[in-house]
C-alpha cells in the first residue's frame, strides 16, 4: 500500500500560537496513521498537489511513496490530540 505523507496545518497553529513542538507531519499507511517530527523516505516519491480533490482529512498537497520510511519522533494522534485539547 501507499504512503501518504502531509503536514497537519492545525497541529502548526496550534504550536504557534501555544509555543509547543508536537510534531506535525502525518502519515498514513496500511499500519494506521501516525505523526513524527521527520520522515525519511528511502526511494521514489511524487508530491501531489490536487485542490479539487482533496484527501478525507481536506489536505491538497501530499507525498505519496511505495518506499521504505523511517519515522524520527513518531507520535500517535490520540497523544497529540490529547495535548491539545488540554491548553
Amino acid at each position: 500500500m501507499t504512503t501518504i505523507i502531509h503536514v497537519n496545518i492545525n497541529v502548526i497553529r496550534h504550536n504557534k500560537k501555544h509555543g509547543n513542538r508536537l510534531p506535525a507531519c502525518r502519515i498514513q499507511n496500511e499500519f494506521g496513521t501516525k505523526y513524527a517530527k521527520e520522515v525519511v523516505i528511502n526511494g521514489p516519491s511524487r508530491l501531489v498537489y490536487s485542490p479539487d480533490k482533496p484527501l478525507r482529512c481536506g489536505a491538497r498537497l501530499w507525498i505519496e511513496t511505495d518506499a521504505e520510511i523511517k519515522l524520527i519522533e513518531e507520535t500517535e494522534y490520540s497523544e497529540i490530540k490529547e495535548i491539545m485539547e488540554n491548553l
